[in-house]
């Protein structure tokens, strides 16, 4: 059963932590407005807050909240679903996105008609263990996915002309989909603090990534310049709290059951760093993506939905 509580008032912590966001007595909660005030037009959610089981269900819930997948993919469209792959972990340790997740919202495309999706990532460990390992090379394929190892080939310079990024070779299938929806994972960064939406384009980036790290908020912004996703899907089924992005231990796992979806990526990184206790403002790359018109970190100007399932 779904039951949907869209723009709910008066929002109690007790009530959202059952809905399984059980992030720690840090946890930061954004409001939300009485549904009953808006017209049907602006009924349509910026974010979409999906919390319970199973995780495939999630993903449909929160697109469905949306307006549905095929607002975002066209029959007889080519779309890019971006997951991260890039560690040799098992989905149970959070360091990659939920397989389930992922197959969802494979399906989900294909359902609105589009004609191929394809499923890739830039891994850090071997790609051939990353896909098998984290389970999402499986799971796509079973959905009718193009499931690929990434092309050398097909990285392309692109001229970016940010405060970091001249340019940057980036893979060339990512601007000539019709439709791209990124999905990451909810994870803490030694250098970024977290890693989400906007992070996970490091998995589009040729050459050698570890040189933005110099200046990792600016190039994370940069990125943002040139690569707008479609929709995102940050998959919060379980994050990873300490020792990110690679992680290795269940201990610093914790089970959060939701996932949140949007058209902003800076919104939904925003209202993905309350799960770890944190504001959107609390993050270097997401103040200076707002600073420069790329999104909306502000909580309190987005419309919230939330679904129980």
């Amino acid at each position: 059963m779904i039951k949907k509580e869209i723009y709910e008032s008066a929002v109690s912590r007790r009530d959202f932590l059952k809905c399984g966001m059980a992030a720690g007595a840090g946890l930061v909660l954004p409001l939300y407005i009485d549904v009953r005030m808006l017209s049907a037009a602006e009924r349509v959610p910026d974010v979409a807050v999906a919390c319970g089981t199973p995780p495939a269900a999630l993903a449909k819930a929160a697109v469905d909240a949306l307006g549905g997948m095929k607002r975002f993919v066209s029959h007889g469209a080519v779309v890019v679903v971006k997951p991260n792959i890039g560690w040799d972990r098992r989905p149970e340790y959070a360091a990659t996105t939920n397989p389930e997740v992922v197959a969802s919202v494979v399906r989900l495309c294909y359902e609105a008609g589009a004609r191929s999706v394809k499923v890739f990532d830039r891994t850090c460990n071997d790609a051939r263990r990353c896909y098998a390992q984290s389970g999402i090379g499986e799971a796509a394929a079973q959905e009718g996915a193009d499931v690929s190892f990434m092309d050398e080939r097909k990285f392309k310079d692109f001229k970016i002309g940010g405060m970091a990024l001249k340019k940057w070779p980036l893979y060339g299938e990512i601007f000539e989909a019709d439709s791209v929806i990124n999905i990451p994972v909810a994870k803490t960064h030694g250098l970024a603090d977290l890693t989400m939406a906007m992070k996970n384009w490091m998995g589009v980036m040729g050459g050698w990534r570890g040189r933005i790290h110099q200046r990792l908020d600016e190039s994370l912004v940069d990125l943002a310049r040139v690569i707008k996703p479609t929709l995102t899907i940050l998959d919060a089924v379980r994050i990873l709290t300490a020792n990110g992005p690679q992680g290795g231990s269940l201990k610093d796992v914790k089970t959060l059951n939701t996932i949140i979806a949007g058209v902003d990526q800076v919104t939904v990184d925003s209202y993905g760093a309350t799960l770890f206790g944190m504001e959107g403002s609390s993050l270097g790359y997401l103040r200076l993506a707002q600073a420069e018109g790329l999104g909306n970190a502000d909580l309190s100007k987005a419309k919230i939905a939330r679904i129980k399932i």
